[in-house]
């Protein structure tokens, strides 16, 4: 199988083609076609399998096809990660699949000062990569706004548990417009994510 038979089309196609990759991976051919019909979607998946591209190729192909501004402080996407590590990691990898396109990517992490991060909201953005509690203290402070987020990627979700951020989850989550799609990843699938994802 080719990454054309998986629903994406130009532009991500050829940045695909200028990282190398010539086949999908299993968790990509799961997911790709399911993100873009807009499927809610629980996987589990080791890291180094593929998992950042199984989410973000089709972020991109859908903001492809955008043709709206965007609002003040909000954004349509937006993706949940336990650490600043890995936040850096997929924003990384949004530049480099979002070469061509040039998405607007903002990262909301703690351990850095918060004010660079609310100048980059106030325009809005089409995506933002984040930790749960600094995305929190932005909601909470009304520098960024939940309501119109229509895609909400919860990655790592079991490290998320285990550093303790479900109440936070929870929080983000009951914000967050209920026509919604949702994805959530995870390496395991412990009791509580598991309640999580239903």
């Amino acid at each position: 199988m080719k990454f054309n038979e998986l629903g994406l089309t130009g532009p991500i196609l050829r940045a695909i083609d200028y990282e190398g990759y010539d086949t999908p991976t299993p968790i990509q051919v799961a997911v790709i076609p399911k993100f873009l019909n807009n499927h809610d979607i629980v996987g589990i998946a080791q890291t180094g399998t593929g998992k950042t591209a199984a989410f973000v190729l089709p972020i991109l192909e859908r903001l492809v096809k955008k043709d709206k501004k965007n609002e003040s402080k909000c954004f349509p996407v937006l993706i949940l990660v336990p650490t600043r590590e890995l936040a850096m990691q997929i924003a990384d990898k949004i530049r480099v699949y979002g070469k061509i396109t040039r998405p607007k990517a903002v990262l909301v992490v703690g351990g850095v000062k918060p004010g660079p991060q609310i100048k980059a909201l106030k325009d809005g953005a089409d995506i933002v990569v984040a930790t749960p509690g600094r995305l929190l203290d932005h909601v909470t402070s009304k520098v960024a706004r939940l309501d119109v987020t229509k895609t909400v990627i919860l990655d790592e979700a079991d490290q998320m548990l285990d550093l303790g951020f479900m109440p936070s989850i929870k929080i983000i989550i009951s914000k967050i417009s209920k026509d919604k799609q949702a994805v959530l990843l995870s390496a395991t699938m412990p009791k509580a994510v598991r309640s999580l994802a239903d």
